[in-house]
């Protein structure tokens, strides 16, 4: 071997660590918040179920997802502008700098809580510089027959970062609410420092005029659109959902309109954003609106699960509500471990055969896990839950590996930066979708018959039926984002006041593990079949996009400028 291919074949290994390291730690803090803001929110001294406080929590949840959905695709043109790997390295840097600022937050309540937001923005920016350039400087620098397993190791890492990081932000909260944002430093100072002295441009930035029309409507309209659909799980006058809200509406319609536009201008300028034309590839359309779908039905069932655990079956099981946080990460580990499993393999084999086979089976396996855990009873045995966790792991890494690397290898060698944006927007759209669609239907689903439910409950354990009815007419939303935060929902909705006047065995009954669980049950139970009976359609879809994809085949043009239909290597 010369000396020229050793050193290419040690340099592709040096970018597929450096590049994992940084996917993992974007991806893991994506998450890591979610488990640990009720020890975030004591920290700060603000209580986020509030009325007037619900902003604040949907924007420590979202925040980060919707910046990240927006600005990957044009951080990704910027890459193939100016280099990625100056992009990614400098993605390192503001990440570190925010992951610093947030562990010092100097302020309490309210404020405490804006600067918290504004330095997760900052550091969903550099999350994106790492997220939008990792997949194009890993395709740059490994060969086409080992491409679907070096980005199957990637990407693989980062949905399981997405997971791993309920379960750190639980462990490291029980610490000090600070850690959670501590953890990134180090890591963020080791890639920062590794990747300015080992990564270098494989790939030709190709300089051209910033496209401002083009990045300015994309962003505006993405940033619009998701925050409108987030806000409709808010509730709105006498409605559980915020849908007929006016600026709900009207967020939605501008959003759609400045889209629109984007579409208009990226035909119309002489150095687009992004090529529209990328869309007449076959893979490259087929593989992200399968990825669309199934960001969407996985952020559902994160969502849906969290709250199944934390607020049933784990204290049904005898675990505080406050410890149902950290325990709801732990007994989700087994989603983790099937995409550890099933990823790096499918990648690699994809290589030999192709993407459509694994991606498309991982979907029907995906499909069929939500089918099964619609057969659980609400109180499942847990090695059965487990089980359908590992399947639905292993079906979602046979998917995403394959997947990504048909995608990448489908355009053009100029155009890898701003089409690893465009994936990765697709990819967090669907997680900030997600919570909009599957928290207004499970909200639809509780809507219906959890007010008559709790009515009947509380009066039966001493509670005025004035006070009853006030709390059954509360919105669903609050019973559920008290369970998702590990309070204690009843104690919540009741208040001390209330609870003090109750009989000392009627307030136990009502604060301890089983009041709520069994309560909820029924209405839970019927508001999940509507959820993922949603998600395993949308799975089911995927897997027919991810069908029509065709043959095996890399993109080979003999013009640079030029965005041909590829040619089919099999």
């Amino acid at each position: 071997m010369t000396g020229t291919g050793t050193q290419a074949d040690r340099y592709k290994w040096v970018a597929l660590s450096n590049t994992t390291l940084g996917v993992l730690m974007s991806a893991l803090d994506g998450s890591i918040v979610i488990i640990s803001l009720p020890a975030i929110f004591r920290g700060i001294g603000l209580d986020p179920l509030a009325p007037g406080n619900i902003g604040y929590l949907l924007w420590m949840i979202l925040g980060y997802l919707l910046v990240q959905a927006v600005l990957v695709v044009t951080l990704g043109r910027l890459g193939d502008m100016f280099g990625r790997v100056k992009m990614y390295n400098l993605g390192f840097v503001v990440f570190s700098v925010a992951s610093v600022a947030l562990s010092f937050d100097p302020f309490h309540a309210g404020g405490g809580a804006l600067w918290l937001i504004g330095w997760r923005v900052v550091q969903a920016v550099g999350g994106s510089m790492l997220t939008a350039n990792s997949a194009a400087i890993l395709t740059d620098a490994f060969p086409t027959e080992q491409r679907g397993m070096a980005l199957g190791v990637n990407q693989i890492t980062a949905l399981a970062g997405q997971f791993l990081g309920l379960v750190v932000g639980g462990l490291l909260a029980e610490i000090d609410w600070r850690a959670v944002f501590w953890v990134s430093v180090p890591f963020g100072l080791l890639g920062t420092i590794w990747s300015i002295r080992s990564l270098r441009e494989v790939g030709t930035p190709k300089r051209a005029k910033v496209d401002w029309g083009g990045n300015i409507t994309f962003a505006a309209g993405t940033a619009i659109l998701l925050a409108a659909i987030t806000y409709g799980i808010q509730p709105y006058g006498g409605a559980a959902t915020g849908w007929g809200n006016p600026l709900v509406l009207g967020g939605i319609g501008t959003g759609v309109l400045l889209l629109v536009a984007f579409g208009l201008i990226e035909t119309r300028v002489a150095a687009p954003m992004f090529h529209l034309g990328l869309f007449r590839i076959r893979a490259f359309a087929a593989g992200n609106i399968a990825a669309l779908l199934t960001s969407v039905a996985r952020g559902g069932m994160q969502f849906m699960l969290i709250i199944w655990l934390q607020g049933i079956w784990l204290p049904l099981h005898g675990y505080d509500y406050e410890r149902t946080p950290l325990w709801a990460g732990i007994y989700m580990l087994p989603l983790t471990v099937g995409f550890l499993l099933a990823g790096p393999v499918s990648g690699y084999l994809s290589d030999r055969f192709g993407a459509r086979l694994f991606s498309t089976g991982g979907l029907l396996l995906v499909a069929a896990t939500f089918l099964g855990l619609l057969a659980l009873p609400v109180n499942f045995p847990y090695p059965a839950f487990a089980a359908l966790l590992v399947v639905s792991g292993i079906g979602q890494g046979m998917f995403s590996a394959p997947n990504t690397s048909a995608i990448m290898s489908s355009v053009p060698t100029e155009q890898r930066g701003v089409a690893s944006g465009m994936r990765a927007t697709f990819q967090n759209s669907g997680t900030s979708l997600s919570i909009g669609v599957f928290f207004s239907l499970m909200i639809a689903g509780l809507a219906g018959s959890l007010p008559q439910t709790l009515t009947s409950g509380l009066q039966a354990h001493g509670v005025a039926a004035n006070v009853a009815d006030g709390v059954a007419q509360l919105p669903p939303v609050s019973t559920l984002f008290a369970a998702f935060l590990g309070s204690n929902p009843v104690g919540h909705l009741l208040g001390p006041d209330v609870l003090a006047g109750l009989a000392p065995a009627d307030r136990a009954t009502l604060t301890g593990g089983d009041f709520f669980p069994q309560l909820i049950s029924g209405p839970f139970h019927h508001g999940l079949v509507i959820v993922f009976t949603a998600a395993a359609v949308m799975a089911v879809v995927a897997a027919v996009a991810s069908a029509s994809r065709g043959a095996r085949y890399f993109h080979q043009t003999p013009e640079p400028q030029t965005l041909e239909a590829p040619k089919e290597n099999r």
